[in-house]
């Protein structure tokens, strides 16, 4: 590997989409081509010889994974990039004492702050809570039984985790994790959006959701959801002792000293689409039955 190349960080969570991505021939031949210089859709379908619609379906799952950014550009339509030479994996491991201390999983629902636009909802196991695209159903008790929400463009919605580590002073790590996309009406898989989390107010980095994915059923998606938005990507935000990371790799100069955590405070986490980012997008935020990850959100306290 020469002093150019780059290297991303695969987190346990996300290998086995990684994998699903990877496992295809021709998938690995559109990232072999884009290692000499990024192409248009178009370009690819020349140089690989093959029907544009399975080239801009196959660049897609590359995309969702983190391998591959796309970007409009007048006149060439969408030019791919690779975003990586090479990939670090992180193989999964039996939790223990000595690894993880503590996780907590927060319902979508359970928010305690929030600013959002309409198109903005709810839905719980039975349907709609509250009336679609008014703000104020945010407010309903039956929030709690959320299993997605959304809002297009800016806003945020804010949750309150307990700190459950107190007794243990070797924390040096947090990781929350979520199954996340972009918001728009309908659906909209080329509708990219900046989603930034932060803790106790301290910005960990921003993972842009290129889409609002709604062409596939999702696996654990309600039969009776017909429509619109279905499913998300899992992604990680990460602090430690040196940096925060999103999906593994390096995305803010932050450290756990820096978020101030304490026994007797909450820890706040924030999933935001801010005013000012390039791609004010929206976001979906997927509980455990609904999308394609049984999760809710979740922080993860490691030694």
């Amino acid at each position: 590997m020469d002093e150019t190349s780059t290297s991303k960080r695969v987190s346990a969570p996300l290998l086995l989409d990684t994998a699903k991505a990877l496992s295809s021939e021709l998938r690995l031949r559109i990232l072999q081509a884009l290692s000499e210089k990024p192409m248009s859709v178009s370009e690819l379908t020349k140089v690989l010889g093959v029907a544009q619609p399975t080239i801009s379906i196959n660049v897609q799952m590359l995309e969702e994974v983190g391998l591959i950014e796309t970007a409009q550009k007048l006149g060439r339509g969408k030019i791919c990039s690779r975003t990586c030479d090479s990939l670090i994996l992180d193989l999964p491991v039996v939790p223990s004492e000595s690894l993880k201390v503590k996780e907590v999983h927060m319902p979508v629902g359970m928010y305690t702050s929030f600013r959002v636009n309409a198109p903005c909802g709810l839905v719980n196991n039975e349907g709609v809570i509250g009336n679609v695209d008014e703000p104020s159903s945010f407010y309903m008790p039956e929030r709690a039984e959320a299993l997605l929400i959304w809002f297009s463009e800016a806003g945020y919605v804010e949750y309150s985790f307990p700190y459950v580590a107190s007794s243990d002073p070797l924390v040096r790590e947090l990781k929350v994790s979520a199954e996340v996309c972009s918001e728009t009406c309908g659906y909209n898989e080329d509708w990219p959006s900046d989603i930034t989390v932060s803790i106790n107010g301290m910005e960990l980095g921003t993972f842009t959701s290129p889409g609002d994915f709604g062409a596939t059923k999702g696996r654990l998606t309600p039969v009776w959801w017909k429509g619109g938005t279905q499913y998300g990507l899992l992604t990680e935000w990460s602090v430690n002792e040196t940096a925060a990371y999103v999906n593994g790799v390096p995305s803010a100069h932050v450290t756990m000293n820096d978020l101030h955590l304490s026994p007797d405070r909450p820890i706040v986490v924030r999933f935001e689409v801010k005013p000012d980012a390039r791609h004010r997008g929206g976001l979906n935020l997927f509980g455990k039955r609904f999308g394609n990850v049984p999760q809710d959100i979740k922080l993860v306290f490691s030694r």
